[in-house]
């Protein structure tokens, strides 16, 4: 079964998630630079004076396996840099073409 793992964190992370992509063997995503967003541990990220910062989201379509795989790469991440902030979301694809 094909799943879509989605990968928001913090833009000041980017090197750290890529590593985890290339050590995890993920060689296709695509990356979204430079969004905003509220998270309950990682804060506001709105890119201007009162909230700084802004966030990134990657997309992998893989297998199930290589999500699994995934998402316990980004659990040890997230245990290695606590609030910087990095969430792993998986879920199913009806259709890939």
């Amino acid at each position: 079964m094909i799943k879509m793992v989605m990968i928001a964190y913090n833009e000041a992370i980017d090197d750290e998630v890529m590593e985890v992509l290339e050590n995890c063997g993920l060689k296709n995503y695509t990356k979204t630079k430079g969004v905003f967003g509220k998270g309950t541990t990682s804060g506001t990220h709105m890119g201007d004076d009162i909230w700084p910062g802004r966030n990134n989201i990657l997309y992998a379509a893989c297998q199930e396996n290589e999500a699994k795989q995934l998402v316990s790469c980004m659990k040890e991440l997230r245990k290695e840099l606590g609030k910087e902030g990095v969430k792993a979301f998986v879920w199913s694809l009806d259709e890939l073409t």
